[in-house]
């Protein structure tokens, strides 16, 4: 596929669209992989922050994009088709040499078939889940995306035995994180002390109904253990300024407990903790890939959470268990997590010492298995399918 990304004097223009910050970090490292080869390329689209400081124009602010659950979805229908109108618009007037939807399906999805549509050429990246739940958005991507990019190796097979074009890439994260990270560094980093009781990083997620919903859980899980570990000190990273004013206010309910809130340092806080507490997500991976023993949870409106659950064909939510199809860490969710469930539970995996080894073991394996060099790999997928479009287009 090399040959695809050699054409001197090529000028690009890159539309993407990112929804969340995990989106962001992908995002990020493809247009740095872009402007390597053509420093000159126009990125643009939606992104958030880490895009940006790669040179990329944002056209409309990526938090707009940022929500989850059926119902919560609804309450911000008509705000979201307003700028996806306005996008598809633009990019149909602008014809980019490609548009790269990165993960947040039900934006992106309907966005690339009317792009594709108007000779746009579309490529995805990340997987939506249709191998664990809504299989029937299989049609729908097929009419969609010229090309997926899968972040897992059984999401790929998934796509070849269905007939969509696929590349598997790894996942940047596990390019960018230590195989060993240095949890002396991350603590001088963050200004963590030594000595003293354990450090549980608390991390709610980035999204503002999850920091409604987990935050308070989260912090009286903390309070709990305050009981098991006095010295106990907790570490909560913030997405943005947003959610740290929006955290803060929680946090002083709880003047008892040794908690630091930073700006951003997510994985600063991973790697200097000796367990940590986490929303479910893609963060839930990066903890993994960091090598610590952790607790997955989360909680949604009720309503999104009893739709969902009937759908859902995968017997897990946290990738690390997806991919070493079984429970390597546990899974707390909706009524289930209540402050004394995951308080148990952050115990283990700060006391079981045979737990923690054999989580490290298991967390190694998935590593290697993931470090692709991602961003090589989807930005010559990406420049192959705008090659093949291209020669397609001359040779009408």
């Amino acid at each position: 596929m090399q040959s695809a990304v050699s054409s001197p004097g090529l000028s690009l223009r890159v539309a993407l669209v990112a929804g969340e910050a995990s989106g962001d970090i992908l995002g990020a490292g493809l247009i740095r992989e872009i402007k390597r080869h053509y420093p000159d390329a126009y990125c643009y689209g939606i992104g958030g922050p880490l895009m940006q400081s790669e040179g990329f124009d944002s056209v409309f602010p990526m938090e707009r994009l940022s929500v989850m659950g059926l119902v919560e979805v609804l309450g911000r229908l008509r705000e979201l088709l307003g700028i996806r109108k306005q996008l598809r618009e633009r990019l149909i007037a602008d014809q980019p040499d490609v548009f790269i939807g990165i993960d947040a399906p039900d934006f992106n999805l309907a966005l690339e078939r009317r792009l594709k549509a108007a000779g746009i050429p579309t490529v995805h990246y990340v997987s939506p889940q249709v191998w664990a739940w809504r299989e029937g958005r299989l049609k729908k991507i097929r009419h969609s995306v010229d090309h997926m990019l899968a972040l897992l190796p059984f999401e790929a097979d998934y796509y070849r035995d269905h007939g969509v074009p696929v590349t598997f890439v790894g996942h940047p994260l596990a390019d960018q994180i230590s195989m060993n990270p240095d949890q002396d560094a991350a603590r001088h980093t963050l200004g963590v002390s030594r000595g003293g009781g354990p450090v549980i990083g608390l991390l709610p997620g980035s999204r503002k109904p999850e920091i409604a919903k987990l935050g308070q859980l989260f912090l009286e899980t903390a309070r709990l253990l305050r009981k098991d570990f006095p010295d106990a000190r907790f570490l909560i990273p913030c997405a943005n300024e947003r959610r740290k004013k929006q955290l803060l206010p929680i946090v002083s309910e709880f003047p008892d407990l040794d908690v630091t809130v930073y700006d951003g340092q997510a994985q600063s806080v991973m790697a200097a903790s000796d367990a940590i507490l986490i929303a479910s997500g893609t963060a839930v991976l990066e903890a993994a890939l960091h090598k610590k023993p952790l607790v997955v949870s989360y909680k949604m409106a009720p309503l999104s959470f009893a739709i969902i659950s009937r759908m859902v064909k995968v017997k897990y939510v946290a990738l690390p268990n997806l991919l070493a199809d079984k429970e390597l860490v546990p899974e707390v969710l909706q009524d289930d997590a209540t402050p004394e469930n995951l308080r148990v539970l952050i115990k283990k995996a700060i006391e079981d010492q045979e737990y923690r080894g054999a989580l490290e073991h298991s967390f190694k394996e998935i590593h290697h298995q993931l470090k692709q060099d991602a961003s090589r790999l989807a930005y010559e997928a990406v420049m192959s399918v705008i090659q093949q479009t291209r020669q397609r287009v001359e040779s009408q």
